[in-house]
C-alpha cells in the first residue's frame, strides 16, 4: 500500500561597512550585552522598490564568522537562562515525563512484524523485527549505534515484495539529505554500498532493485544552503555500485520540477507524482512489463492526488480534483483520464483525511472540526461499518495486505496517550495492543472546543486544554500554538512536551488556522497567497478571544508556532507587539523575499508567492516578519533553529534576531538558542528535545511573571 503525502514542506564578498552599536544597548531587567552583529551594504531592488538586507552576510552557514556569531548567541542566550531558578527541575521533569516505553505500529507482511520500540530516553527508536506476532524479536536496526550522540536517525524504510531485503534511508544531523543501505533480512548483513545524495525520496522496490530520486552532488561547504535543482529518478540493482544506477526519469527544462515513484510490482505498474511545490501534482504511469512511455492519468497539477491501491489495473486514488474536500475515485488504467474517473466515495459533508487499504476493504478517515472519523467500505463504496473510538481525537494506520485478517491503528488526543489497538475486520472490534504508561494522571485535566470569531467574521475553531475547575481570572498563564498552512490540519495530539506547562496551572490553547485542511481545500486557499493576512487575523483573534474571556491576559499569553508556524509566530509578534508577553518562532520562515532562494525553498512559492512577481513581492513585504521589524517594544522572544536545518534554513531566523536585537526598545529579553547538530525537527534525538524544551518552558514561564514555579516539581 502506497501512502500518499502532501510534499512540503557567497555573499561574505560584500564589504563590512558598519556595526550595529544599538545591539549594545543595556536589557536592564536582565542586563543583557547582545553581541555586536556587523552590518553590510546590501540594498536589492524589486520591482522599482530598494529593500536593505544588512545581514546578508548571516546567510553564508560554512563562513567562520558566522560560526562565531552562532557561538557568541549562544553564549548569552545560554547565559540567560542558566539564571532560570527551575530551569533544570523543568528538565528533570521533561526527562522523568519522556522515560516510558514506546512502541510504534506494525507493519505486517506475509511473513513479519516490523515495530519500533524505545524503552523511554533512548535518542533513537530501535527498529525490531520478528516472524509472525509470536515469533522471537530481534533487533534490526539500532540507529542509537551509529552516532555517540544519537544525531543519526532512521527517515525512512521499506521491506520488498518477496521480503528479501529491507531498504532504509538514514540521515545525519537532522538534515534532509539521506544515504539509502539495504540490509538482507535473512543474514541481517548489509548488502552493497549506500547510495549517497538522495533526498524527498521513496525506496519503491521492483524485482532486483529499487527505484529512488536524488540530486546531483552539491557543491563541498554548501550542501546545507544550495538550491535543490533537477531531481532525478534512478533504479539501482542490488549488488552493484551506484555509478552503475539507470537514469529513469528526469526533466531538463524544468530545474525545480521534483518526481516521487510507487510501485504496484504484483500489477507491473510504476507510477510518478510530478508535483507543483508543495502543491498539487500531475500523476503518470508505466507498464514496466511492457516498458511502454509514461501516460498520464491526470497531467495538470491543481489538485492533490494520491495513490491509495491498485487491484486488477485499476487504481484508487485520493484527491480533491473537483471536490474540496477531497473523494475517492477508481481509475481505469485502460481509459485513466479525469473525465472516466469514477466515484467510489464521493465528496462529502465532512473532509476526507485519509484512506488506507487492508483485508480487501477501504478505511476511511473524515475530519470533523479537526477530529478523526473512521469508517470502512467495500471497493465499491458501499459502506459496511464506523469504527468506534475512545474520544474526540486522531487516528493513523490500517495498513496491511489484500488479504489481512486485521490490521493496527493508533488513537491519541489531547489527554489520551498514544496508544495501538488491532482491528478485527471480520467482526469490527478493536482491542487494545499496547498502551503506554506514563507518569501523568489526564483525569485532574480537560479539553474543551471553542468557536471564536476572526477579525472578518469567520468562526475558528479551537482546543483549550486545563486542569478542571480554572478559574476565568485572567491570570493563567497561556500557550497559544497554531501553525496554518500547506493544506495541512493541526489534529489532537497527546505531547510529552506540553505537560509540565499544563501541570504548573498552563492553558494550552491550539487553534484551527485557515491555511490548513481541517475543512478542505477552500479552507486552505483562504489562507495562502494574498490571503495569508487571513491565517494572522485568526491567530490575533484567538490570543483576542482567550484575553475577553479572562483565560488568561497579555501579560499571560504566550504565541508558538514552528515552520510556517514560525512565519505565523513572526508575523503576529511584528504585527501586534502589544498582544503577546512571549513570542516563541521555531525554525520559522521569516525572510519572505528570499526564501525561494535556498535549499528547497521554491517549493513553497505557490503556497506564499515569490517576490520576484511584483504583485506577489507587494503582499509579502507587508507580513514579512524580518522587514516589519520597527523601534517598538517587543515580546519576551526566544527565537529556536538549528544549524543542520537545511529545510528552512537557519539564515531566516539569524537575520531576524539582529534585527530585532537592534531595533528594540523594551527591557524584556530577545534572544535566538541555536541547536548544534539538529535540523528542522525530524530524527531529532530525545536528549535534544528535552533540553530544547526545558529551556522554552523555563523561558517562557519566567517572562509571563512567575518567579517560583506554583507547583513543586518532584524529582
Amino acid at each position: 500500500m502506497f501512502r500518499y503525502n502532501t510534499w512540503l514542506g557567497g555573499i561574505l564578498g560584500v564589504s563590512i561597512v558598519a556595526c550595529n552599536p544599538s545591539t549594545q544597548k543595556d536589557a536592564t531587567m536582565q542586563n543583557i550585552d547582545y553581541p555586536v552583529t556587523a552590518k553590510v551594504a546590501q540594498v536589492d531592488d524589486y520591482h522599482g522598490t530598494e529593500v536593505a538586507d544588512p545581514y546578508r552576510w548571516l546567510e553564508v552557514s560554512d563562513s567562520s564568522a558566522v560560526r562565531d556569531w552562532i557561538e557568541a548567541q549562544n553564549t548569552v542566550t545560554f547565559d540567560y537562562l542558566a539564571q532560570i531558578p527551575y530551569r533544570e527541575a523543568l528538565n528533570k521533569r521533561l526527562t522523568t515525563l519522556w522515560n516510558y516505553p514506546k512502541q510504534g505500529i506494525p507493519y505486517v507482511t506475509e511473513k513479519y512484524h516490523i515495530y519500533t520500540k524505545n524503552d523511554g530516553l533512548q535518542n533513537q527508536s530501535i527498529y525490531y523485527i520478528k516472524e509472525g506476532e509470536e515469533g522471537k524479536e530481534e533487533v534490526l536496526i539500532d540507529p542509537n549505534q551509529l552516532s555517540k550522540e544519537g544525531t543519526v536517525a532512521v527517515s525512512g524504510w521499506s521491506v520488498s515484495d518477496d521480503e528479501k531485503y529491507f531498504g532504509y534511508a538514514i540521515s545525519e544531523g537532522g538534515s534532509d539529505w539521506q544515504r539509502i543501505q539495504v540490509m538482507d533480512l535473512a543474514t541481517k548483513k548489509l548488502v552493497g554500498d549506500p547510495i549517497e545524495w538522495v533526498k524527498f525520496s521513496g525506496i519503491s522496490w521492483y524485482k532486483d532493485g529499487f527505484f529512488y530520486g536524488r540530486y546531483d552532488q552539491p557543491e563541498k561547504g554548501k550542501e546545507l544552503e544550495s538550491k535543490n535543482e533537477f531531481h532525478k529518478i534512478y533504479y539501482h540493482k542490488i549488488g552493484t555500485s551506484q555509478s552503475e544506477d539507470a537514469l529513469i526519469h528526469e526533466d531538463k527544462e524544468t530545474p525545480l520540477q521534483s518526481f516521487y515513484v510507487s510501485v504496484e510490482e504484483k500489477e507491473d505498474i510504476m507510477y510518478i507524482y510530478m508535483p507543483d511545490g508543495t502543491g498539487g501534482n500531475a500523476l503518470y504511469f508505466k507498464d514496466l512489463a511492457t516498458e511502454g512511455d509514461l501516460q498520464p492519468i491526470i497531467a495538470t497539477k491543481e489538485a492533490e492526488n494520491g495513490i491509495i491501491t491498485t487491484v486488477n489495473r485499476k487504481v484508487y486514488i485520493i484527491t480533491n480534483h473537483k471536490a474540496p474536500k477531497r473523494r475517492l475515485v477508481e481509475v481505469d488504467l485502460a481509459n485513466p483520464t479525469p473525465d472516466n474517473w469514477k466515484d467510489i466515495i464521493p465528496e462529502g459533508q465532512y473532509p476526507l483525511s485519509g484512506v488506507s487499504y487492508a483485508g480487501g476493504r477501504f478505511f476511511v478517515t473524515f475530519m470533523k472540526d479537526a477530529s478523526h472519523l473512521v469508517s470502512t467500505y467495500d471497493i465499491t463504496g458501499k459502506k459496511l461499518n464506523d469504527i468506534q473510538l475512545p474520544t474526540l481525537g486522531t487516528v493513523g494506520g490500517f495498513g496491511g495486505e489484500e488479504d489481512a485478517k486485521e490490521t493496527y491503528y493508533y488513537f491519541t488526543s489531547y489527554l489520551y496517550p498514544p496508544t495501538i489497538y488491532k482491528y478485527d475486520i471480520a467482526t469490527n472490534t478493536s482491542t487494545e495492543y499496547f498502551k503506554p504508561n506514563i507518569d501523568f494522571s489526564t483525569d485532574g485535566y480537560e479539553t474543551k472546543e471553542v468557536f471564536y470569531p476572526s477579525k472578518d467574521g469567520t468562526k475558528v475553531h479551537m482546543f483549550i486544554t486545563h486542569k478542571k475547575g480554572l478559574k476565568l481570572d485572567g491570570s493563567n498563564p497561556t500557550y497559544l500554538y497554531g501553525y496554518g498552512g500547506f493544506n495541512i490540519s493541526i489534529n489532537p495530539s497527546f505531547d510529552t512536551r506540553v505537560l509540565p506547562f499544563l501541570e504548573q496551572g498552563g492553558i494550552y490553547a491550539v487553534a484551527n488556522l485557515r491555511g490548513g485542511s481541517e475543512y478542505g481545500e477552500e479552507w486552505h486557499k483562504d489562507g495562502m497567497l494574498e490571503n495569508k493576512q487571513n491565517v494572522f487575523d485568526d491567530f490575533i483573534g484567538a490570543a483576542e478571544y482567550l484575553i475577553k474571556e479572562k483565560y488568561t491576559s497579555k501579560e499571560k499569553l504566550s504565541i508558538a508556532g514552528r515552520s510556517n508556524g514560525g512565519l505565523l509566530v513572526g508575523a503576529c509578534m511584528t504585527q501586534r507587539p502589544d498582544l503577546f508577553a512571549v513570542a516563541l518562532p521555531g525554525v520559522g520562515v521569516l525572510d519572505m523575499l528570499r526564501f525561494h532562494k535556498f535549499t528547497i525553498g521554491w517549493a513553497w512559492v505557490n503556497e506564499y508567492g515569490s517576490s520576484d512577481d511584483k504583485a506577489q513581492f507587494n503582499y509579502l513585504k507587508k507580513y514579512s516578519p524580518l522587514h516589519n521589524v520597527t523601534e517598538a517594544d517587543y515580546p519576551a522572544t526566544l527565537v529556536y533553529t538549528a544549524d543542520h536545518d537545511d529545510r528552512v534554513v537557519p539564515a531566516h531566523s539569524f537575520k531576524f534576531i539582529a534585527t530585532l536585537q537592534e531595533k528594540h526598545t523594551g527591557k524584556t529579553p530577545v534572544l535566538i538558542r541555536i541547536d548544534v547538530d539538529a535540523g528542522h525537527g525530524a530524527g531529532k534525538p530525545i536528549s535534544k528535545q528535552i533540553a530544547e524544551w526545558a529551556d522554552i518552558w523555563a523561558f517562557t514561564l519566567y517572562n509571563l511573571g512567575i518567579e517560583k514555579l506554583p507547583n513543586t516539581i518532584e524529582q
